[in-house]
């Protein structure tokens, strides 16, 4: 388990991270989710002893992590997977640190064929790694310990399809064997498939802590996704009846208000074509990204288009209204 208590990072006049206190129980995928500049980089290194904390504690299974004997039995981390000598290969990178933690030798062999990094590909240095090969070394150093927690920053990074989905299921594997999983990641989609538990900070504050299914069910928003060769003239009658119409990632509308049924009536009543019409929620990345607007330092233009940005005031009176509308006024 990890635990941090009032856990505060200055700089200066800077705080990065301000009084945080959370808890990553065991046998979890816990995701850590904040905006760049949320202070997730450096909440990772006060838990691994790198940066000290100004006030407020961290352990990792009760223990400060400099207080721990042999750290890479304990702890597996991945921070920066291009923090390796690029003169040395990937197999003298993992056995030196093997040999500085008293882990067999063996163990480093079990990693490498673990990751998916031939006993060719180990031979060479890592200077000429891809982005991937380099990740998948990185994770080898993370798990050479065979350790209880792990702690990954974006450790899909550079990875393909076929990597993605094996991080995920070796995540789920590990935590179900009761040990503790914490990681990040941009991915949204990939989180939402991964983590069992969120914490999300924004400003080095903590925004939420709770299960992935909770945070969903409190947060995400009931819509249909509606296809129409006629986009708007269906989205005119759908706002001039109260109903929330947003453009989605997709292609198509995000119809919040009525229901499917309603939807297809009043197209069907005006002639309107429909091809599809799907009752969905709102992902985790647009449930997400509306909560940490207000938390966001660094924006690409106004970062707020219409896909992405949190409701309005106007926006959300309009959703309030559209529930008061009953099945016989969508259809007249």
């Amino acid at each position: 388990m990890i635990e941090a208590t009032g856990l505060t990072k200055r700089y200066g006049d800077r705080t990065a991270v301000d009084a945080l206190s959370f808890r990553v129980p065991p046998g979890k995928v816990t995701g850590f989710l904040g905006p760049n500049g949320a202070g997730k980089s450096t909440t990772m290194r006060l838990i691994l002893g790198l940066d000290a904390a100004t006030s407020g504690t961290v352990t990792v299974g009760g223990r400060r992590y400099g207080r721990l004997g042999a750290p890479l039995r304990s702890v597996g981390a991945l921070l920066d997977a291009k923090g390796v000598h690029g003169g040395r290969s990937a197999y003298r990178h993992l056995a030196g640190l093997a040999a500085s933690n008293g882990i067999p030798r063996t163990r480093v062999d079990e990693v490498l064929e673990l990751v998916g990094l031939p006993p060719a590909t180990a031979r060479k240095r890592t200077k000429g790694f891809s982005l991937g090969m380099g990740q998948r070394l990185g994770i080898a150093a993370a798990l050479i310990g065979d350790p209880e927690v792990l702690i990954l920053d974006e450790p899909v990074n550079g990875l393909d399809t076929e990597g993605i989905r094996w991080i995920r299921d070796l995540m789920k594997s590990l935590a179900a064997e009761g040990r503790t999983v914490f990681l990040s990641s941009h991915l949204m989609s990939e989180m939402e498939l991964t983590a069992d538990h969120l914490i999300v900070i924004g400003r080095g504050r903590l925004l939420a802590d709770t299960p992935m299914r909770d945070f969903l069910a409190a947060h995400a928003q009931a819509h249909t996704l509606v296809r129409t060769p006629e986009p708007e003239r269906l989205r005119q009658l759908l706002e001039v009846r109260g109903a929330t119409v947003r453009l989605d990632p997709r292609g198509g509308w995000q119809v919040a208000g009525p229901d499917a049924e309603a939807i297809g009536d009043l197209a069907r009543d005006h002639g309107l074509a429909v091809h599809e019409l799907t009752p969905a929620r709102s992902s985790l990345e647009e449930v997400y990204t509306a909560m940490a607007q207000p938390s966001v330092e660094y924006r690409t233009g106004d970062g707020k288009s219409a896909a992405t940005r949190a409701a309005t005031p106007a926006e959300a009176s309009a959703d309030t209204s559209v529930r008061t509308n009953t099945q016989e006024e969508w259809v007249r």
